[in-house]
């Protein structure tokens, strides 16, 4: 678990605000749901022998005896609202989320067990096209983080499901007849997903994995013409890809187009947002046949990335020094009406204190100028302005005019 402590927090305010902004640009809307549902949401969508069922989720029984789970990640719980509600019924919705997850894993580098998500989904639409829509949502995102020279573009396709039965069929084949090369966490795999193998990092595997079945050998017509068409796009709107044959994803229910944005930048994993097709999903779970594609980002690791570049923008502070129990009222509706009227920042003294201790909490407040009000100021109807940061002397205004400084 992980504190963000008022330093830090600025950067995510400005990041998800950025992030929101931009998903409202292209047509996306905000979903909200809920931290706890039900687990056997997860384990239909997820998929049983998955880690994150396997082994990560936070899973405990209410009074009731009901088995709830801390949400893992976002779209199943995303596809149960859109159905609970008929959002899906004869409609194309384009959502995206914002919030923390839960997974029991390794703490490592910009990943915790209580960490946070953004993700965007897209319902209701099948080609290509879409496909490319949401890798140039990803893309504009990067640049406005001013980080897109710090991605790469990674994509694979895995079909739809024959294409999935026949590649599996050649994998279990070429693994088993190279089994006592598989570490134990791969012979697990082989019998429970297989595919997952491929996406191994264990370097005693990678010449086994190197030369493995492609599931670009496997694809039928439709797979094919859906894949090369993806990558025509691409091409024209000059948008770099890698295609890597061993980007499978690690949740049961991709198909089709997976993606993912990668960085060297980060020691740790190094996938900043990853996403893919989830077509039969929405049927799977009780609701009409719906395609569906969409990505999810660590926030966490995103943070890390883009601390370097970002600016913040250097808001004006103002700090209302109060001297006497006389000044208090006044001193307090003069902050109103500058932080309506300005849309500055005000922070005013609470607590008392001498001129000399309220100058002191001003300056470790980082205000750039000090209003001073004492019971004199008061019966002159002025404030005195004190320069923090700059080397300017201080002057008294009058409090009907103070409004023209900021």
């Amino acid at each position: 678990m992980n504190d963000i402590l008022p330093d830090t927090s600025r950067y995510w305010e400005m990041v998800e605000g950025l992030l929101c902004h931009v998903a409202i640009q292209y047509g996306y809307q905000e979903i909200r749901f809920p931290l706890l549902e039900f687990t056997e949401l997860f384990t239909r969508s997820i998929g049983e022998t998955t880690d994150i069922v396997e082994k990560e989720m936070y899973t405990f029984l209410d009074r009731n005896g009901d088995s709830l789970t801390l949400r893992p990640e976002g779209t199943a719980s995303c596809i149960r609202a859109g159905i609970e509600h008929g959002l899906f019924y004869n409609q194309i919705q384009r959502l995206f989320y914002c919030g923390p997850m839960f997974r029991h894993e390794r703490p490592q580098k910009g990943r915790y067990r209580q960490f946070h998500q953004f993700g965007v989904e897209a319902y209701g639409l099948f080609g290509p096209d879409i496909d490319v829509e949401i890798m140039l949502l990803a893309m504009r995102f990067w640049q406005e983080l001013k980080i897109d020279h710090k991605v790469e573009l990674q994509i694979n396709t895995l079909g739809n499901l024959e294409t999935r039965v026949k590649y599996r069929e050649q994998l279990v084949q070429y693994f088993n007849n190279n089994y006592d090369v598989l570490d134990e966490d791969s012979k697990r795999r082989l019998l429970t997903n297989p595919l997952r193998i491929v996406d191994s990092k264990n370097p005693d595997l990678q010449e086994l994995i190197k030369n493995a079945p492609k599931i670009l050998d496997y694809l039928d017509y439709e797979a094919q013409a859906h894949f090369d068409g993806l990558c025509r796009i691409l091409d024209e709107i000059k948008l770099p890809y890698v295609i890597n044959p061993r980007l499978v994803r690690g949740l049961d229910y991709y198909c089709r187009t997976v993606f993912e944005w990668v960085t060297t930048e980060i020691r740790a994993q190094n996938a900043v947002c990853a996403g893919g097709h989830y077509d039969g999903l929405v049927a799977q779970m009780g609701g009409k046949s719906t395609p569906a594609i969409g990505f999810a980002m660590g926030l966490e690791r995103l943070i890390l990335l883009v601390a370097d570049n970002l600016t913040m923008p250097n808001l004006q502070v103002i700090y209302l020094v109060l001297l006497g129990d006389d000044v208090i009222a006044e001193g307090m509706l003069l902050a109103e009406k500058i932080r309506a009227n300005n849309k500055v920042n005000v922070i005013v003294n609470c607590g008392g204190g001498s001129m000399s201790s309220q100058l002191k909490r001003a300056d470790k407040s980082g205000a750039a100028i000090a209003l001073i009000l004492g019971d004199a100021e008061l019966a002159k109807r002025e404030v005195l302005i004190k320069y923090l940061r700059e080397d300017k002397p201080q002057q008294s205004v009058k409090i009907e005019n103070i409004f023209n400084y900021f």
